[in-house]
């Protein structure tokens, strides 16, 4: 699998990974509700790559005890400085949790939360040259729920440089009444506005990244998250654009499903109304 530097796709989502309590549960879960299986990594024993037919999905690792973090599947957005993403972050009153810390061979990253509380991370280094979300096997597309998308376009845009003028930035566009993300022309993610409480005990009612992850067969995931263990938070409404649901696993983690989209959608964002 070839890979680039950050540097080349600055901006733009690069990986998604999530921390568990439980990695060998998380393994069960994920392999029997999306068909992934794992192997080992060159960060040691705690990590593992989950693969689809043999190409890399995503990152599952194992939560160190001390960290009361809460459990959650991250994006993480390609930078070309990790110490700069940083400062940047915090300056604009964002929160870093985690680093810089360094990955031998690998690259640098940091885990950080927005204004809002929701989480994501930000990487320097090597990158999967064929990974995209919304391309292949990566997940789908990423949604940021949050109190106001303007205002968080804000933030990310001039802490990961969206919508710049430089050559390979992200570009950013109002459509529908959400703030779409893309490269390209290809849609990444969208940032909606809705009503959402920061201090919530409610995982999904706060601001938070979601995950979403196209399956060939819904009612089939569905059964086996919920025999694994899962448990289902939302189902989409009858006026949804597409069949969906949101699932929290057993670690507690959320994260959406989508019956697989047809191949001809070109930019279009799955869900977007």
């Amino acid at each position: 699998m070839a890979e680039i530097s950050a540097g080349d796709v600055f901006g733009a989502p690069c990986w998604v990974s999530l921390m568990a309590r439980d990695l060998a549960g998380a393994q069960r879960f994920y392999g029997a509700v999306l068909g992934w299986t794992f192997r080992p990594t060159r960060l040691g024993q705690a990590f593992r790559v989950a693969e689809l037919e043999g190409v890399p999905v995503a990152g599952v690792g194992a939560l160190a005890g001390d960290l009361s973090l809460a459990v959650s599947w991250t994006p993480y957005f390609a930078v070309e400085d990790v110490e700069v993403a940083v400062s940047r972050i915090r300056e604009r009153t964002g929160t870093v949790a985690v680093g810089p810390v360094s990955f031998e061979r690998a690259g640098r990253g940091a885990l950080a939360a927005d204004p809002q509380g929701a989480v994501f991370g930000v990487w320097e280094g090597r990158i999967l040259s064929d990974w995209r979300i919304g391309r292949g096997r990566a997940p789908a597309w990423l949604e940021l729920r949050t109190r106001d998308a303007f205002q968080a376009a804000v933030f990310y845009g001039e802490v990961l440089e969206w919508a710049t003028g430089r050559a390979g930035c992200c570009e950013v566009s109002y459509e529908n009444d959400q703030v779409v993300l893309r490269r390209n022309g290809e849609a990444l993610a969208r940032l909606d506005s809705g009503p959402v409480e920061e201090a919530s005990v409610e995982p999904v009612r706060r601001p938070r990244w979601h995950v979403h992850f196209e399956v060939p067969d819904l009612d089939a995931a569905l059964d086996a998250a919920t025999a694994l263990g899962g448990t289902v938070v939302r189902v989409a409404e009858p006026d949804d654009p597409e069949p969906s649901v949101t699932l929290r696993d057993v670690d507690g983690a959320l994260f959406d499903l989508h019956a697989a989209a047809p191949a001809d959608q070109g930019g279009a964002l799955p869900g977007g109304r």
